[in-house]
């Protein structure tokens, strides 16, 4: 009790960041710059294709949609404090401002992984339920769909940052990454913090691990209908299920490695963070663009439209 009266709570954290040499820094500034600007360009671009072009207004494209959103929210949470801490000598943040980091980190993140499994159960409909699939899946259901991946994600999110907020914090303060995130934060409470980590691993950790095998099952499905199909249709719905795999391989990747094991720092750690973060949020636009026909030709028909009506 003498030693909690004494505890002084830490009003703020600080982010040691990718690195201490300054040239290194700059490298990694110019570099997430890149990526932050071309994530917001491609997934806003997406977004406004997807609500232009009547084609595309479709099952598929609205979650689509979401995801584009998903990830420009995503990319927001951490990179732009990242820029600005390149040219901070401290790189602090309040504890209240971590907190709200944190939050929203694990909304958008878990947000991501209930989508990326309903689109997977969308391309299970279309491909191996295709006279079905306009029925199964309707507007009303794509949008309680929505609703209910959404309010996931804010409860998953909530849950897990009640976890940090009562805990007493009263030195070290820093923390080994370029943004907050749960598992990192509590390692710096001055308490037993075991059974939180167990939690987490039971609440991140489980959710990621079964939405990944629920979606390696549902894409196997799908390949064996594939045996079935003609070429072409078979060719385009290979491609659609290459690029929702890569999308999923990515994020799920980071998510099981992170929040499947206890708190405990490895090497790897801040790689890891920077493909979740910064590398995955501008992939998703190239992966579904290149490998998407109907996108492409969206993207091409609205970019010639602007260019007929500037000249």
């Amino acid at each position: 009790m003498e030693k909690t009266m004494n505890q002084t709570s830490v009003m703020s954290f600080r982010l040691r960041g990718l690195s201490v040499n300054p040239k290194v820094q700059m490298a990694v500034f110019f570099m997430f710059l890149m990526f932050y600007v071309l994530t917001l360009v491609g997934n806003i671009l997406i977004v406004i294709t997807i609500i232009y072009d009547r084609r595309l207004h479709t099952p598929m494209y609205f979650f689509l949609s979401n995801l584009s959103f998903i990830d420009v929210c995503h990319s927001t949470v951490t990179v732009p404090k990242m820029l600005r801490d390149t040219f901070s000598e401290e790189k602090l943040i309040p504890f209240d401002a971590c907190v709200v980091q944190m939050f929203f980190l694990h909304l958008f993140a878990c947000t991501e992984i209930f989508l990326l499994t309903i689109m997977a159960y969308d391309r299970y409909v279309a491909i191996c339920k295709p006279l079905q699939y306009m029925t199964i899946m309707n507007w009303k259901v794509c949008m309680l769909l929505a609703g209910a991946l959404w309010t996931g994600g804010t409860i998953h999110s909530i849950s897990l940052t009640s976890l940090t907020i009562n805990l007493p914090y009263c030195g070290p303060d820093e923390i080994d990454n370029f943004f907050c995130d749960v598992p990192q934060v509590i390692k710096l409470a001055c308490t037993d913090t075991h059974i939180i980590e167990i939690l987490i691993v039971s609440n991140s950790g489980l959710i990621s691990v079964v939405c990944f095998v629920v979606l390696v099952v549902s894409y196997a499905v799908i390949l064996v209908s594939l045996r079935q199909q003609i070429s072409e249709g078979k060719r385009r719905a290979l491609s659609t299920c290459a690029a929702h795999l890569t999308v999923v391989t990515l994020f799920l990747g980071h998510c099981i490695f992170i929040y499947s094991r206890p708190s405990t720092s490895l090497p790897e750690d801040k790689v890891v963070s920077v493909f979740f973060t910064a590398v995955t949020p501008l992939l998703n636009p190239i992966i579904y663009t290149l490998r998407n026909e109907d996108m492409k030709n969206a993207l091409n028909k609205l970019i010639g439209r602007k260019e007929i009506k500037e000249k």
